[in-house]
């Protein structure tokens, strides 16, 4: 028995292969759900017999059978589901830099700022920010900054773009450089209440914890609009390095 979707006319192009095999299982359930139940669409739509958590759980295995592995933009997601993420390394060598290929790097100017990278504007401010660079992608971390505080000054660069790891301890945050997600995922939100400038989507390079860095807080704002019209519309990085520029 088919579904009223089926002869929905379909836009173009198709989504990426995960989606439309998700969406194909899903279709699949529901087929034989709908089917088995002997009532008509309107009866069974509001039945609530519909998808279960079982049901999305067995997508899921059915995917994961294929060999598929999923993409993750959080480290943390892999550590703690390995089974199911692709690997983030060869083997034990793991990457924890948050190189990107993509990003545009500079020399020094004249005031030590070596181009390192840009992100998407959340908030535009009234000045650009500066502080120090923390990697946060273990809940190790996060637990030492919950006891015993997050220091001054801390410009946090992370790839969870739900805040789900930082959100307990944003509020201390200097800045935020975020590897992932948009203006509008969960963490550009958190930092658009908490007033915390914050860079979405970064493409950073060069930079090492614990480097200085500044953030081009007062570059315009990417908007929804942007990004469904390809708009490029960036915040810059800079790792400050004094040293290189004045020798």
């Amino acid at each position: 028995m088919g579904l009223p979707i089926d002869s929905a006319h379909k836009g173009s192009p198709p989504a990426s292969s995960l989606v439309e095999a998700t969406l194909s299982l899903v279709q699949e359930r529901l087929r034989d759900r709908f089917a088995q139940s002997g009532q008509d669409w309107d009866g069974f739509r509001v039945s609530g017999a519909t998808l279960t958590k079982a049901d999305l759980a067995d997508v899921e295995r059915r995917l994961l059978g294929t060999g598929h592995r999923f993409d993750w933009s959080a480290g943390i997601s892999v550590a703690e589901r390995p089974d199911i993420y692709k690997s983030r390394g060869d083997g034990d060598q793991v990457d924890e830099s948050f190189s990107h290929p993509d990003a545009p790097q500079g020399d020094p100017d004249e005031a030590g700022r070596a181009l390192a990278g840009v992100g998407d504007n959340v908030v535009r401010h009234d000045a650009d920010i500066t502080g120090i660079a923390r990697f946060i992608r273990t809940n190790e971390r996060v637990l030492d900054y919950l006891t015993n505080g997050v220091p001054h000054g801390i410009i946090a660069v992370i790839d969870d773009s739900g805040g789900t790891l930082t959100a307990p301890i944003i509020e201390q945050f200097t800045g935020v450089i975020c590897a992932g997600g948009t203006v509008r995922s969960h963490l550009g939100i958190l930092t658009r209440e908490y007033n915390i400038p914050c860079l979405m989507n970064a493409k950073i390079a060069g930079i090492a914890d614990g480097d200085t860095v500044t953030i081009e807080a007062t570059a315009a704002a990417k908007t929804t609009e942007d990004y469904q019209q390809g708009v490029e519309r960036v915040g810059r990085v800079w790792r400050l390095v004094q040293e290189e520029a004045t020798a």
